[in-house]
C-alpha cells in the first residue's frame, strides 16, 4: 500500500475523524472507501453509457417530431 499526504481545512478533517469514530473505523479506511466509490461510479457510468448506446442502436422513436405532434393526445 502506498502512503500519500493530503491537505484539507482543519474543520473538515475534524468532522471526518468524528465520523470515523462514529462508524468505529479509521480516517484511512474512510478514504479508501471513498476511493472505491469513485471507481465504482466510473464503472457504473461506463455501463450506463454502454446500455444507452445499445438502446440507441435498437430503438427509434420515429422522430424528430414537431411541437404539435409531441403534444397530441
Amino acid at each position: 500500500m502506498k502512503n500519500i499526504t493530503l491537505r484539507a481545512p482543519e474543520q473538515k478533517i475534524d468532522r471526518a475523524r468524528r465520523l470515523a469514530r462514529e462508524r468505529r473505523t479509521t480516517l484511512n479506511r474512510l478514504f479508501v472507501e471513498w476511493l472505491d466509490q469513485l471507481e465504482g461510479g466510473e464503472r457504473r457510468a461506463e455501463q450506463l453509457e454502454s446500455l444507452f448506446q445499445r438502446l440507441d442502436d435498437r430503438c427509434s422513436s420515429g422522430g424528430p417530431f414537431t411541437r404539435e405532434e409531441m403534444n397530441e393526445r
